[in-house]
């Protein structure tokens, strides 16, 4: 397939609460290194704000991103900022909190609910911004419930700090624990073609049902995670690979796409090639066959 003059609105789109969104969006966690956060060598800054801009010249309008997203040399959040600000219209931002780093880059002691505001005001003075759009609540194992972590988060949307509340890394129960304290836009999981995952099967149909984007990551990177996109693909991904000219990749986010009208897409990278092959996935309509064939290798994965 030709991917040069295809953008993200092909994907076709869906609500964060009251925000529309391009279903292919963009991570942001890539842009740092060659690999996410201490991982692989820093990334080069041009090219990394070169790939921002060539997102939103594709039709990209829902970025990805945390204020821990930094390698040695790089903040997710400033090339976003340096990049695009002033920023466009109808771009959302999302980001998120709970985990987080010391400025050497080790992973610190997880959030209690009341450190949550300074979580919260880092990434707005990072982005530049007044409000941020959603923030996503990341559970860490450390708590079991996450009330007490979203109620802090709900005041701060209260008071204007923050427009719509997600969640993410959390399994079917938190969310019926987060809406009793404040509308949930989003679900953000990990979710992948070959992963096991039947607390996040559970959470995309509850999802659809209620009419809540669910957002997978690690969608192409699969088992290799934070080191970048897997290579090892299934030959059943790469047979309808070559029958749609494309690449295994793009077939592991138009596999992500077909689960439903409300699964958003957010692949990263600091590639600017593979930018424009992740966008271009999202005009890919996989047959009912290949659908069956992928999705039977999903739950043989579970």
């Amino acid at each position: 397939m030709s991917s040069q003059t295809i953008t993200a609105d092909t994907a076709g789109t869906w609500k964060l609460g009251d925000l529309p969104v391009h279903r292919v969006g963009f991570g942001a966690m890539r842009l740092t290194g060659s690999a996410a956060f201490h991982h692989g060598t820093p990334s080069d800054r041009d090219r990394s704000i070169a790939v921002l801009r060539k997102a939103i010249d594709l039709g990209v309008n829902h970025i990805d991103t945390a204020a821990f997203y930094f390698s040695s040399l790089r903040s997710a959040n400033e090339l976003i900022n340096s990049a695009l600000a002033p920023y466009p219209q109808d771009l959302v931002i999302v980001t998120k909190v709970g985990p987080y780093r010391t400025y050497g880059g080790e992973w610190g002691t997880s959030a209690r609910p009341e450190a949550l505001r300074g979580h919260v005001e880092e990434n707005l003075r990072q982005l530049g911004r007044d409000h941020l759009d959603v923030v996503n609540l990341r559970r860490m194992p450390k708590y079991d419930s996450i009330a007490e972590h979203f109620g802090a988060l709900a005041e701060l949307r209260e008071a204007g700090l923050i427009r719509h509340l997600g969640i993410s890394n959390v399994e079917p129960r938190h969310l019926a624990e987060a809406q009793a304290i404040a509308p949930v836009v989003c679900v953000q999981n990990r979710y992948a073609l070959d992963r096991p995952a039947p607390d996040a099967d559970e959470l995309l149909r509850v999802c659809g049902e209620q009419g809540i984007a669910f957002v997978p990551f690690y969608a192409v990177a699969g088992e290799t995670a934070e080191q970048g996109a897997t290579t090892a693909h299934d030959e059943d991904v790469r047979a309808v690979a070559r029958a749609h000219g494309a690449s295994p990749a793009q077939i592991r986010i138009a596999w992500t796409l077909h689960q439903g009208p409300h699964v958003l897409a957010i692949p990263g990278t600091g590639n600017p090639g593979h930018l424009t092959e992740n966008v271009a996935a999202g005009a890919i309509r996989l047959t009912d066959e290949e659908l069956s064939r992928l999705d039977r290798l999903h739950h043989k994965a579970g």
